[in-house]
């Protein structure tokens, strides 16, 4: 049996989790608690099992090409994918804070509405974390990789299956913001690997590059959240 690699199983459970958190959540507040609840679950399962079985014969084709190749590609895609997950965190935010004054609610919409909006969720989530998957999975970390993704979606199911009265309440923006400071941590040490950097410690490393990765995310949240505020206040 393969050694798991603790640094990767960290990240690849985290991410699993955030995005099939945004699924679940966004899946009870389609059907609002309602008698429709189990249409909106069966899209949304359908799209991860769509978009979970392109990822496998994907990584399937990743995992025969030399890891050593693929650090530098794996880096710059964590990167890219770190810069989009910025901006949806930031949108996570706003949200919160517009929600604080929302009122109201919206009726119940048709199952067929229910099982698209629910397959779209699926898919599209699902394929947000099989893009971060794969580049985790690229240097030869595959299997440490497929152990994180599942037990982070057994452990989510668990958990909605206890609280499912509660996950309508789930709230991310926080664990959206640690997630894009993982992911340029990686990003920046694999980058690093692939120069051929020494870094102190090794993989130790990786440590006191997320310290400084969060701090500087909050930070820049911070910054944007307050532009955002000053803007529509002038309005």
């Amino acid at each position: 049996m393969a050694l798991l690699y603790a640094p990767v199983f960290v990240p690849a459970f985290l991410i699993t989790l955030l995005e099939m958190t945004e699924v679940v959540a966004l899946v009870f507040a389609l059907s609002a608690g309602g008698p429709q609840l189990r249409t909106a679950i069966y899209g949304a399962l359908s799209g991860v099992a769509l978009a979970g079985a392109i990822a496998l014969v994907a990584g399937a084709a990743v995992d025969r090409l030399p890891p050593s190749y693929l650090l530098g590609p794996s880096a710059i895609v964590l990167a890219g994918f770190g810069v989009f997950l910025f901006r949806s965190t930031l949108r996570s935010y706003r949200r919160a804070r517009a929600a604080k004054s929302a009122t109201g609610g919206f009726p119940e919409p048709h199952p067929v509405v229910q099982f698209g909006a629910g397959f779209s969720v699926g898919v599209v989530e699902t394929t947000e974390a099989v893009i971060v998957l794969l580049a985790l999975a690229a240097p030869g970390y595959g299997v440490t990789t497929l152990v994180g993704a599942f037990t982070a979606g057994a452990f989510l199911v668990g958990l909605a299956w206890l609280l499912h009265g509660q996950i309508r309440k789930i709230k991310v923006p926080v664990l959206k913001a640690g997630a894009t400071a993982l992911l340029f941590t990686f990003s920046v040490f694999w980058a690093g690997e692939a120069l051929h950097v020494p870094w102190p410690g090794g993989d130790l490393f990786l440590l006191p590059l997320f310290v400084v990765a969060a701090i500087l995310v909050r930070a820049a949240i911070s910054l944007a959240d307050r532009a955002t505020v000053r803007v529509e206040t002038k309005r």
